[in-house]
C-alpha cells in the first residue's frame, strides 16, 4: 500500500475540504481520466483496488496513471479505551480529493475499454466520479 517514507510530522490535524480543485484538474498524460466530482478521503487501500480494478480489466493493454497520493495520517485510539489521555496513534493514510481531481489517467486502449476500467474504479471509491476524454 502507498505511504510516505518519512513525514516531518506524525499526526497532522484533520482539516476541512471545501472549493474546487484547480491543481491536478486537466489531463495531462493520457487520453482518458477519471475525476473526482465530490470532495472526500480517499484511502490508500481504496486508491489501490481502484489501480487493481483498471490494470486488471484492460490486461496489460495500455498505460495508467495515478495522480493523488496519499500522504495525510489519520490517528484512531484503541478500542475501549477511556476518553483523555491524547490523539491515538497514525492507522493509515488518506489523500486529500476536491472535487474536479483528476484520480488516474489512461492512455493506448480504446474508449470503450477505458470506460469500462474506470467504471470498475469508481465502484472502490468512496466518491461520486466523472469519465473525461482528451478532445
Amino acid at each position: 500500500m502507498l505511504s510516505p517514507k518519512r513525514v516531518k510530522w506524525r499526526k497532522q490535524f484533520v482539516g476541512r475540504a471545501s472549493g474546487l480543485a484547480h491543481r491536478g484538474s486537466n489531463l495531462d498524460f493520457g487520453d482518458f481520466g477519471l475525476q473526482a466530482a465530490e470532495e472526500g478521503r480517499l484511502t490508500a487501500r481504496q486508491l489501490e483496488a481502484g489501480r487493481v480494478a483498471i490494470n486488471r480489466t484492460i490486461k496489460r493493454g495500455g498505460k495508467v496513471w495515478c495522480r493523488v497520493y496519499p500522504d495525510v495520517p489519520v490517528t484512531k485510539k484503541p478500542a475501549e479505551t477511556r476518553m483523555g489521555s491524547g490523539k491515538g496513534n497514525p492507522e493509515f493514510w488518506v489523500a486529500r480529493v476536491l472535487p474536479g481531481r483528476i484520480l488516474f489517467e489512461m492512455n493506448g486502449v480504446t474508449k470503450e475499454q477505458a470506460k469500462e476500467a474506470f467504471e470498475r474504479a469508481a465502484h472502490k471509491l468512496p466518491f461520486k466520479t466523472k469519465f473525461l476524454e482528451r478532445v
